[in-house]
């Protein structure tokens, strides 16, 4: 069987993909992709501004091609289509012969037949071409203006704010997404939309475009009125792409695309639409859920599964709109015949809700939630499962009164058939099946059933339809450190710090049982230094440590320990590395730079650590802190001090962060990046923490990881002072230490974070859990109460008396043995042993 798929967007990929897990195997498939690049996320396209690539946008797992055998052409448009002989003529003219044929064109965007709209610096917003045409312009803009104010307006006046721009948006409809909220709703979103320093103008049909007196365009409005812009991007609705079907004489719907059957078939049953480009019962679809169920059903049937069929969609959506939540469900308008409603204004935070009801009272037929969305899972599962209604249905959108319980759905009560994630159409029990199989986590869910992996609108309640079957499983639904302490880490934390506990003893009997473990003393340790940043060898906290901690060293394989001296943002005076080379000739060191921008000593005997330590301390060095599970690297590009690019001080201000957040202790180690400017050469977007210098200050990144599994750190905030930038990053950390689960990741810890990006962004930038004074407090306790831990052990009797490799002897480990490689030692193999000059001697010490 030959199939052609015309088109390799977010629909097409997913038709790929469930072909591919139909197992059909005799199928030879030719994909005609008409970008240069393969399927991307266009839902999070707006992320492009805020630092994300096209390769971190990919939807495309490394690989699949190849394994699938898939043949995919990049830059290859499908042109027309000759149904009598079954070929596709691509435009460079291959001809392609097909048994099947899915279009999966999507659509384009409309603009408006207004005089001038193809004048120079006038975008549509549809694909990263399309972004990065708008990036180039917007270099030499001071204004931008959005025709449109739908959900794809709004989001591209996002892309325009992040770019910098004065932003407007102009939208013919008398409010803001007229399709989804109602008056009142719309109203609240203007007001929230424009106290984020966006111009809403309403009620506009632009008549022309001219030039203009002060920007580059004016765009004259029908009333006589205008408006003057450097920069115009329409965004006023979309239309399918059906002009390959209507080449070949296709059926045509009302209101354009393709028209398809329930099986997704057009009026040529060799021919299959999916998605944006399709019509089905005289509906056409621009949301993704719909298009990926469509892609489904289409691969299953061609596969041979006859009973695969679309049953419709629906189009409630939950988004985010520039921080402002907005959400639509069903018949939000209420158009039902005999409906009834109930809504809830909160002027003074900016909150509206309503719901439509059945005249009876029993039905959840619709709702509009802006400003705040948390009942939307909720209220979405009783409409689309026909759930009953509470006696009061008001409560379900009324803010609870003191010590009242507020009005919500277990999971319990939601059939196995409800669809907890429509992107992936996984319901209520695959979902279980996945738990049952093993996925206990939101990640493994993520990565196995798809379940929240798309929008990740549905992560709450995935999350708890999770935990309700695994308790439902008997499987432990608790975070619990150890058998020793029925807590979290996090709970661990606070009862410390609550409890002003700072010995394992005391935690033990207050909240333990039992001797503790080799998970829950480490853990107790960092705890420790965490809130208090009390000496970590201390008599009563060194036998918590594990070994790297206990002789402040990372251990190596062959026994030997590494030195790694504090290099501040990578900066070293040549002093600083004429006396590191002395350390390390003396020695006899292996010496590497290592990516943090560091020299790192490797080689080092346990008993000559504390006379290494005092050499490197008396050049003006400090412990880099290589061998804890706190804040290691602070890297940094030379910025506006050297580089002809750099827009301002990447190198003092890395310095000046290292020296800040040098000693803090964290469930895992942390690892910062500062670049002087977009050119990114400190790689900060793949760090825990990283800033980028911008021309109006600094903009901040979380959460990144170039680890074992490479995640790209997101944009928290942009343009911030250095004081503002401090605060933000005080808040992240501290947070993280309380919250995150013992060695978990910054990144980690993001990916299982219930809310994700905007409950962190709520936390950092909006204070919404009143935490903000008492994380900077508690970082500037860590703080002030920084020491040197090479320092003090040098200078405690007590503690330096440990660092011997016998406790019987003070002579030296001569099973530690190296050889010569590259001019320098390395640990000698076991083959190697025999030869080596200091051989291993039988009658050690023990």
């Amino acid at each position: 069987m030959k199939i052609v798929v015309a088109g390799h967007g977010m629909v097409g990929h997913q038709f790929l993909q469930s072909l591919a897990e139909t197992g059909l195997t005799e199928a030879q498939v030719t994909v005609l992709c008409e970008e240069a690049r393969p399927a991307y996320d266009r839902v999070h396209l707006s992320e492009f501004f805020a630092g994300k690539s096209a390769q971190d946008l990919s939807l495309v797992e490394p690989g699949f091609f190849e394994r699938t055998g898939f043949d995919l052409r990049l830059a290859a448009r499908a042109a027309s289509v000759d149904r009598r002989v079954r070929t596709v003529t691509t435009a460079d003219g291959e001809v392609l012969p097909y048994d099947v044929l899915v279009l999966a064109t999507g659509s384009v965007p409309f603009v408006p037949p207004i005089a001038g709209r193809e004048r120079p610096n006038c975008f549509v917003y549809r694909t990263i071409d399309d972004l990065e045409a708008m990036q180039a312009a917007s270099a030499k803009a001071r204004r931008g203006v959005v025709v449109g104010g739908g959900l794809l307006g709004l989001e591209c006046a996002k892309a325009l704010r992040d770019l910098g721009l004065e932003t407007h948006v102009v939208e013919f409809a008398p409010r803001l997404m007229a399709v989804q909220v109602d008056e009142s709703g719309g109203r609240i979103l203007r007001e929230k939309i424009e106290a984020l320093g966006v111009h809403v103008h309403t009620r506009r049909s632009t008549t022309q475009i001219t030039d203009g007196a002060e920007h580059r365009h004016r765009m004259v409005f029908e009333d006589g009125s205008y408006l003057e812009t450097d920069l115009i991007v329409f965004s006023a609705g979309i239309r399918p792409r059906d002009e390959l079907a209507r080449q070949c004489v296709l059926a045509i719907g009302p209101r354009g695309g393709v028209v398809i059957d329930d099986h997704c078939r057009s009026s040529d049953p060799h021919v299959y639409a999916i998605g944006e480009c399709a019509s089905w019962n005289e509906q056409t679809f621009g949301l993704v859920a719909p298009g990926y169920e469509m892609a489904r059903v289409a691969a299953r049937h061609i596969a041979g599964e006859a009973a695969a069929a679309f049953a419709g969609a629906d189009m409630s959506t939950k988004l985010k709109l520039m921080g402002v939540d907005v959400a639509s469900i069903g018949d939000a308008h209420g158009k039902t015949p005999h409906c009834r409603s109930f809504s809830f204004t909160d002027e003074l935070n900016g909150i509206y809700k309503k719901i439509v009801v059945s005249e009876d009272g029993r039905q959840l037929l619709g709702a509009v939630l802006v400003g705040d969305a948390a009942e939307y899972g909720t209220l979405l599962q009783m409409a689309l499962n026909g759930i009953a209604l509470p006696e009061h249905p008001e409560a379900l959108i009324l803010p609870a009164g003191d010590g009242q319980a507020k009005a919500g759905l277990g999971v319990d009560a939601l059939p196995d058939s409800a669809q907890i994630c429509s992107c992936n159409n996984v319901s209520k029990g695959q979902i279980a099946e996945a738990v049952a199989g093993g996925a206990t986590t939101i990640a493994a869910l993520k990565a196995g059933c798809k379940a929240g992996a798309t929008c990740g609108g549905c992560v709450p309640l995935v999350t708890q339809v999770m935990k309700a079957e695994m308790a439902r499983r008997g499987l432990a639904v608790n975070n619990h450190l150890c058998e020793h302490f029925p807590h979290s880490r996090q709970e661990l934390f606070h009862l410390v710090r609550v409890g002003q506990i700072k010995t394992f003893e005391d935690l033990l009997a207050k909240h333990g049982q039992g001797l503790g473990c080799d998970i829950c003393k480490p853990a107790a340790a960092s705890i420790f230094a965490s809130c208090w940043n009390d000496f970590v060898l201390q008599p009563e906290l060194a036998p918590l440590q594990d070994s790297n901690d206990y002789f402040l060293g990372n251990i190596q394989k062959d026994g030997s320990y590494s030195v790694v001296p504090r290099m501040p943002g990578g900066e070293v005076t040549p002093e600083g590395l004429i006396a590191v080379g002395q350390v390390a000739k003396k020695y006899g060191l292996y010496t590497k730079i290592t990516g943090g921008q560091r020299v790192d000593l490797f080689g080092a005997r346990v008993e000559q650590l504390p006379l290494i330590w005092e050499e490197l301390i008396a050049a003006g060095f400090e412990s880099g802190h290589a061998y804890g599970k706190s804040l290691r690297t602070v890297k940094s590009c030379v910025g506006s001090t050297w580089c002809r690019y750099g827009v301002d001080d990447s190198t003092g201000l890395a310095i000046a962060l290292e020296n800040r957040y040098k000693g803090l202790r964290a469930p895992h180690k942390i690892k910062f990046g500062v670049s002087g400017c977009t050119r990114e050469c400190a790689e900060a977007q793949s760090k825990d923490v990283g800033i980028i210098a911008t021309d109006k200050g600094w903009n901040l990144y979380v959460c990144g990881n170039g680890g074992m599994k490479p995640r790209h750190a997101e944009l928290i905030a942009s343009d911030l002072s250095k004081d503002a930038l401090i605060r933000l990053i005080d808040r992240f950390l501290m947070f993280y230490v309380r919250t995150a689960d013992r060695l978990q990741r910054t990144s980690t810890w993001r990916d299982n974070l219930e809310g994700g990006l905007d409950y962190l962004k709520g936390v950092l930038l909006r204070d919404t859990l009143g935490l903000a004074a008492e994380l900077e407090a508690q970082m500037q306790q860590v703080v002030d109460r920084y020491q040197c831990e090479w320092k003090t052990a040098v200078t405690t009797p007590a503690v330096r008396q440990r660092f011997r490799s016998f406790v019987n002897s003070t002579q030296p480990d001569e099973h530690i043995v190296f050889v010569q490689e590259r001019g320098q030692i390395r640990p000698a193999r076991p083959e190697e042993r025999a030869d080596a000059t200091h051989a291993a001697s039988t009658n050690s010490p023990t």
